[in-house]
Order: C-alpha cells, then structure tokens, then sequence
C-alpha cells in the first residue's frame, strides 16, 4: 500500500479542484459537510478518486472530506471479543469430540483491515475455526484436557502471524468448553473408579503388612516378659470396660489355682 496521491492523472487534478472550488465557493454552508469527526477509539481511512490517500489512517480528532472526490471508511480499533462456535473435531488417538473458545483481537492497522480483505471480522472468524480444528486435530484427548493453555497459545500463535498482513492483532484465545460422548464419559469413569478400586486394595494390602510386621514384633517382646501378657489382658479388659457398662466374666488362669491347692494340703 503506497501514497498514489500522485497518480492520480491531470483528470484527476482537475476533478480535484473542483471540489476545492466548489468548497470555496458554497463557504461556510460547505464546510460543515467536509469536516468529519472521528472518535478516539477510531480511525478513518479516506479515499481520494478510489485510491487510498494516506498510508496512515486520520484520527481522532476532525478531518476534511472533499465532496464527489472523497470517500472514507471508519474503523473500530476497540478490542472485539468473538465466539467461536462449536467444532467438531477427531482427536489424534480417533476420539471424537467437540470444542468451543473465545478469541479477543483488535485492529492494528486500519489501511491494511479496509484494503487487503474484504470483511476483517467475518475472515477472522473463519480463520479461527480453521486454526482451532487444525490444532487440535494434532492432539490427543489427554492433552486437549490437561493442556488448554498451551493449545491456546499456539492457537494465537497462529492466528498472529496469519492475520498480521491483514492489520489485525490477536490478543487472547481460549478454550471454553470441551464435549465428548456419552459413551466415552462412561468409559472413562469406568476406568478412573477401577484405578482407584486398585489404589485403594494396594493401599489397604500394604497396611495389613505393617500391622503384620508390628504385631510380630509385640509377640517378640511379650515373649521376652511372661507376666507382660496377663497386664496386657487386663489392659484390654479395662479399655472395654470403660467403653461400655457392662459384666465381664473373664477365666482365671488354672496355675493360681494349683498354688491354692497346695497351701491348703501343706496347712
């Protein structure tokens, strides 16, 4: 894109200043049809006989438009927030899904939005469902659900350097939502509650072992100390006892009354 102001031929001059003298003339009922104001968030690029007049778009402020000879077109440099709609993709591990993001952009360059594509916003749209089946075409499905950000990212990364002859800059992409099967759910589900049951046996076999290996070592000790089992016994009947209140008929041992016996045939 090139300032042509130039080239735009001895008729064009002429027809050029017929319009300033048309302005001079109608003056000051003139002027306030050529004096247009453009926003701050906007920019105009101005068309001279159908050739772009500036490689700089005008703005903000009040610019002057030539009757007959000069056209303009506004542009929104306000950052546009866009759906993508839904999108059917096929994972690399063949499982079918189907994806939905958001993609924020915004104009750079107004003279390259307005003369190298004929609706910017509509092709960056496409541009973004293309990107974002394409890219996720080339992951599995525990990627595309344990790594959205950096799908994301190069999902922008894409699109940039795609759109930057367009004059459009991609601020933000993401990932909103992702829909599998019903019948892959439940597979799935069905899969992490079996990993879990194993986990959960593995768990529960490693801690029957220690207690194993600590009751082998107390029957070691209690065999060291004989009178350690009875005080553990009546240990054990006391921490019952308070639990609940109730009657425990426990056997004496036979040797006490082996002792009694022969006290009383000795008297």
């Amino acid at each position: 894109i090139a300032d042509r102001q130039e080239g735009i031929g001895v008729c064009g001059w002429f027809l050029v200043s017929l319009s300033f003298l048309l302005v001079l003339i109608t003056f000051p009922i003139s002027i306030w049809a050529c004096i247009k104001v453009v926003r701050e968030y906007e920019r105009a690029v101005v068309f001279r006989l159908g050739r772009i007049l500036s490689k700089k778009a005008k703005g903000p402020g009040m610019i002057l438009v030539l009757p007959c000879t000069d056209t303009f077109i506004k542009v929104d440099l306000r950052t546009v927030t866009c759906k993508i709609p839904p999108q059917e993709i096929l994972t690399r591990d063949a499982v079918p899904a189907q994806v939905d993001g958001v993609l924020h952009y915004r104009i750079r360059s107004a003279v390259r939005a307005v003369a190298n594509v004929t609706d910017v916003h509509c092709a960056t749209l496409l541009l973004a469902q293309t990107a974002l089946r394409n890219v996720l075409g080339t992951q599995s499905l525990a990627q595309l659900l344990a790594c959205r950000e950096e799908i994301a990212h190069s999902i922008e990364a894409t699109l940039d350097s795609a759109m930057e002859q367009w004059g459009v800059k991609v601020a933000r992409v993401e990932i909103r939502d992702i829909q599998i099967p019903m019948a892959m759910q439940r597979a799935m589900a069905a899969e992490a509650e079996a990993a879990r049951e194993t986990k959960a046996k593995v768990v529960a076999a490693e801690g029957e072992m220690n207690a194993s290996k600590a009751l082998q070592k107390a029957s070691m000790v209690l065999a060291e100390s004989p009178a350690g089992l009875p005080l553990r016994y009546l240990q054990t009947l006391t921490a019952v006892a308070a639990q609940n209140n109730s009657t425990i008929v426990f056997p004496l041992p036979i040797n006490m009354f082996g002792s009694l016996g022969q006290k009383r045939t000795g008297g």
